[in-house]
């Protein structure tokens, strides 16, 4: 076997045991599958380019994931103007729809702000340490934990699984609205009583 067979095979192997995950990764970060794929399979290519680079430094796998993260936010920016077309619009009638937990998940998600969407999904998702997000992000310990922190509350309040609560103000809010229209009606009524 030379060792240029070698090196497909290890990248094959490689390719096949991460690809998946990671696409789940950058969507997660993104919201976008098909930006996400597109990210994935340019940090793959680019991978391939230096293969023996990227595969001699250790595990392959954080840098083609942050070239992955880099390349989606550069397209996400990019392409900012078609994204707010497509929502405008809506999604297409014979796209199937999504369950409730993804979609309340990728909701919840985009209330974050991207360093804190990628701090959650690397940590928590993924399993990283701190440490090792600091690292894949550039930032400090300090400030991966802070906006883990942060983000966990965020995620808190619009996760929070409350359907008595949600239920009780629906019922509040409705009945708020009827007590505000027959206040209105009233004030109404007494206004053309005076004035009739």
């Amino acid at each position: 076997m030379t060792a240029g067979s070698e090196e497909v095979e290890a990248f094959d192997a490689f390719y096949a045991a991460t690809a998946k995950r990671l696409v789940a990764t950058v969507y997660a970060m993104t919201g976008d599958l098909g930006e996400a794929e597109d990210a994935v399979q340019e940090a793959y290519v680019r991978a391939w380019q230096r293969w023996d680079k990227v595969s001699g430094s250790g595990d392959p796998l954080p840098w083609v994931r942050t070239v992955a993260v880099r390349l989606s936010i550069s397209t996400w920016r990019r392409t900012r103007g078609r994204l707010r077309a497509h929502f405008r619009h809506g999604v297409p009638a014979d796209v199937p729809g999504l369950s409730e937990d993804r979609v309340a998940l990728m909701g919840a998600l985009e209330e974050l702000n991207r360093d804190q969407r990628q701090a959650v999904v690397l940590h928590h998702m993924l399993g990283l340490p701190v440490e090792e997000v600091a690292r894949e992000t550039g930032a400090s310990n300090g400030a991966v934990r802070t906006r883990l922190h942060r983000a966990r509350r965020i995620l808190g309040e619009r996760l929070a699984d409350t359907p008595a609560v949600t239920g009780r103000q629906v019922t509040r809010n409705a009945a708020a609205g009827r007590t505000a229209a027959a206040g209105r009606a009233e004030a109404e009524r007494k206004g053309r009583v005076r004035h009739g």
